[in-house]
């Protein structure tokens, strides 16, 4: 089994596009008006509207209400990342595990994070 994407759904799709096509700097593909994915190497960010939750189980899913989830991307240089977005996210941290991390909110209220590994263990860990 390979774990290939995670969904995030939403009241207004162009505009969590939008959003994400910025940060990550990578293009959405779009199949509907209510569905577009950002591919990335290793997994895909797909992006719903609330009209394809009946598709799967009515009423399974409400926008802008996750508090458990962060989503995570792998970056070279989160400093960079950091400096790009100055004045939309607070300053980069280096958590104990190794890895430095900026963490910040989309416009629907889900966390997002990016980080680089910066110890030796967790860089060996991230090798690619």
């Amino acid at each position: 089994m390979d774990f290939v994407s995670i969904r995030i759904i939403t009241s207004d799709v162009a505009r969590l596009v939008e959003f994400y096509e910025r940060v990550t700097g990578a293009r959405a593909t779009w199949a509907t008006e209510d569905f577009a994915e950002l591919k990335t190497p290793n997994a895909t960010l797909a992006i719903a509207g609330t009209r394809t939750v009946p598709l799967f189980a009515p009423g399974s899913a409400r926008p802008a209400d996750n508090h458990s989830v962060i989503i995570e991307f792998l970056v070279d240089d989160v400093d960079r990342i950091h400096r790009n977005l100055t004045g939309f996210v607070t300053e980069p941290t280096t958590m104990p595990w190794g890895n430095r991390s900026l963490l910040f909110r989309d416009p629907d209220g889900n966390l997002v994070n990016f980080f680089t590994p910066v110890t030796p263990a967790a860089i060996e860990k991230f090798a690619r």
